[in-house]
């Protein structure tokens, strides 16, 4: 018995009125109290109440909500509540909330401190954790967008998904917004180069214009440079394709005349200095067919020379690999004419941005995040510690995946519109992609030293990954070492064996025969967790929000409409590419940015 201090953050209301009632029980292990409260119709802060309660509660163990019913129902989005009792019981408990309160049903919300799955069925917290499952997979149900493809959340729209998983106001003002935005600048664009024809690669700058950075103005002047062609692939918006040769591709065909280059990619092989950039997992992907004009698509192979100071060359480009009626396809060099090699670098930018966006971009961190997130929200609890270290990483992850699904990947969406892989390609090279995914290549550390980029001073998204990768696994594994003291205490979580059996078995469809993980046997095995909040913030970001400087339209061109170069040198039609090309290309990179700023 007491005075209660009792502090209720609210993060938005649907409708706002002049006060909101609300009911509050305080549940304790000996008894509990009904309180009522009138809130201000604030947004992001926090009202403090106090409230004498004539018994003893005992420690607190639940605080109960129920907003009152008004005739517009005024959906309250509740942060937490924070409780400060009488006496010995000054300290605060806290209570995390962060839920949509609607209608008249009577939230629980039980004391905040983590904990595993006990063995006593009379445990309140117990019944509290499988009730909530219980709810929690009748709102979160699989669904299958494409045979082949990991699993997604049951939503068509954005609509369809449960409130707690959708934008607060904010964030989807700021979305809608940045989406309009870019729209707008492209209209202007298109209306400012519709009656004059581009005959010069410096026509580009036409379009060039509206929000710049200092790095994009450092790519406007430098892009054709082989330099900056090189770096893109350590640093730039896609460091994922590049490795370091063990052997010299069997793909590349090296024709009469060209011993010398021979020569020299035997001594850089030797010497380890010799690194490929290879996108055979293009060849054969039906190319789209936009406006009744029929797109294309390459495959090609770089090799590129590490030099002594750090700087990643070109050496040769191969730009289809070898097939029944070309069985050695042209190469091109660095000593070809200038616009026969520039184009040959512009078709390799068209092939990189098809896989950034589609496979280490769409695929391995929205659409493995997706499965992370909705086998979190089925199988663990909110008191869970995995769920408390996941949630803040997945908490919009679900409506960006569903809007893309409904508007940029879809049949009609932007992809189809825009992109050379639009049209069904880009389910053909998902599924590719799909086949060749494995934990491994998800976890900074396997992936960069199975690709042998570790130890290159120049490298620095590889620096950059291993240490926000170190800094995050160092976190969690502490966090992990408080509740699993050992390895049998591992297998025996049985939210956890759940957890890591939904992902690869369901949402995964079966990926645990592919060397991705089925369950977790012990505490280093639980480095999956470290692996999903990387992929769901530091690399999401890593591979999207820098494209955007990059991604000059003449540097990631998309779609081409006209098949390769042939030697030796540029073919009519193919010294600049249309203007439609470049509309186009920004159509894509409007909409990813609208993403990214989401």
């Amino acid at each position: 018995m007491g005075r209660y201090r009792i502090g209720v953050a609210t993060g938005a209301w649907l409708f706002s009125g002049s006060h909101n009632r609300v009911q509050l029980w305080l549940v304790g292990a000996r008894g509990e109290a009904r309180l009522e409260l009138r809130l201000r119709p604030a947004r992001g802060q926090e009202e403090e109440f106090e409230r004498d309660v004539p018994k003893d509660l005992g420690p607190l163990q639940f605080v109960k909500l129920r907003k009152h019913h008004s005739l517009v129902d005024d959906a309250w989005f509740c942060d937490c509540i924070t409780v400060r009792g009488p006496g010995a019981c000054e300290e605060a408990t806290f209570f995390p909330c962060y839920r949509w309160l609607q209608g008249q049903d009577v939230l629980s919300l039980p004391e905040g401190t983590a904990r595993l799955a006990g063995d006593n069925a009379l445990d309140v917290f117990q019944k509290h954790r499988e009730k909530e499952l219980k709810e929690r997979r009748r709102l979160y149900c699989w669904a299958t967008w494409k045979e082949g493809l990991p699993r997604t959340i049951a939503a068509e729209r954005q609509d369809d998904l449960p409130p707690n998983s959708r934008f607060h106001e904010e964030k989807r003002l700021d979305f809608e917004w940045a989406l309009k935005a870019g729209a707008l600048e492209t209209v202007l664009k298109r209306v400012y180069t519709l009656l004059s024809s581009w005959s010069r690669l410096e026509d580009f700058d036409q379009i060039f214009w509206g929000q710049k950075s200092d790095l994009a103005e450092r790519v406007h002047h430098c892009w054709r440079d082989d330099e900056l062609f090189g770096y893109q692939f350590l640093n730039g918006a896609n460091p994922m394709v590049l490795r370091r040769s063990a052997s010299l591709p069997s793909r590349l065909v090296l024709p009469s005349g060209t011993e010398a280059l021979g020569a020299q990619l035997e001594r850089e092989l030797q010497s380890g200095s010799l690194f490929e950039a290879d996108f055979s997992l293009l060849d054969g992907i039906p190319a789209n067919v936009i406006r009744g004009e029929k797109q294309y698509l390459a495959a090609p192979l770089v090799m590129l020379q590490m030099r002594p100071e750090g700087k990643l060359l070109p050496v040769v480009i191969q730009i289809q690999p070898p097939s029944p009626s070309c069985p050695a396809p042209p190469l091109f060099l660095p000593s070809d004419p200038p616009l026969a090699w520039l184009l040959a670098k512009i078709w390799v930018r068209n092939s990189d941005f098809q896989l950034h966006q589609l496979q280490y971009h769409l695929l391995n961190t929205h659409l493995v995040a997706e499965v992370i997130a909705v086998a979190t929200m089925r199988c663990l609890p909110g008191l869970h510690p995995v769920f408390k270290l996941l949630i803040p990483h997945i908490r919009y992850t679900l409506e960006i995946n569903t809007r893309a699904r409904s508007q940029l990947i879809s049949e009609g969406g932007i992809f189809d519109k825009a992109v050379s892989t639009g049209g069904g390609g880009h389910v053909h090279l998902l599924r590719r992609a799909m086949a060749q995914l494995t934990y491994s290549s998800l976890c900074p550390p396997d992936d960069l030293a199975a690709r042998g980029l570790l130890g290159i001073p120049s490298a620095l998204y590889a620096h950059d990954a291993l240490r926000l990768w170190e800094i995050i696994a160092r976190y969690v594994q502490g966090i992990v070492r408080l509740f699993y003291h050992r390895d049998d205490v591992v297998r025996g979580d049985p939210e956890l064996q759940a957890w890591c059996r939904e992902i690869t078995e369901v949402g995964l469809c079966q990926a645990q025969d592919r060397a991705t993980h089925e369950a977790s046997e012990s505490r280093s095995e639980l480095k999956i967790i470290p692996d999903t909040q990387g992929l769901s913030s530091a690399e999401t970001l890593a591979i999207n929000l820098y494209c955007h400087p990059l991604a000059r339209v003449t540097d990631a061109p998309n779609p081409p409409q006209h098949g390769g170069p042939i030697r030796p040198g540029p073919q009519p039609g193919w010294d600049v590419p249309g203007s439609r090309w470049g509309s186009r290309a920004l159509l894509v990179v409007i909409f990813l940015h609208a993403i990214q700023t989401g």
